[in-house]
């Protein structure tokens, strides 16, 4: 079930989500929600980048699976940064498949 947050905010910041939710047609809710999924997948390639998480710790931050997370690091240029566990964890998750 969806929670409700209030938030307070700036009068530009406020007047940028008005624009932009006024020139795509939705209302500012829907805006803020989608900035914050994109807030999501950023923060977790930063991470990663930063060899601060594994693209399974990254897929978790952004919310989606591990071949969506690797799908999004091809789409922003974003190098492979695989850890020997890593590469481990591939090869039994391939084995329960197979």
């Amino acid at each position: 079930m969806p929670k409700t947050l209030s938030i307070r905010m700036n009068d530009k910041d406020y007047r940028f989500l008005a624009i932009l939710a006024e020139e795509e047609h939705e209302d500012v809710s829907k805006k803020v929600r989608e900035l914050v999924d994109l807030g999501r997948v950023m923060l977790a390639i930063e991470k990663y980048k930063k060899s601060e998480a594994s693209i399974e710790k990254a897929a978790r931050i952004a919310g989606v699976s591990i071949s969506k997370m690797m799908d999004i690091f091809k789409e922003h240029g974003v190098e492979a940064n695989l850890e020997h566990e890593d590469y481990l964890r591939s090869l039994k998750s391939l084995k329960k498949i197979w």
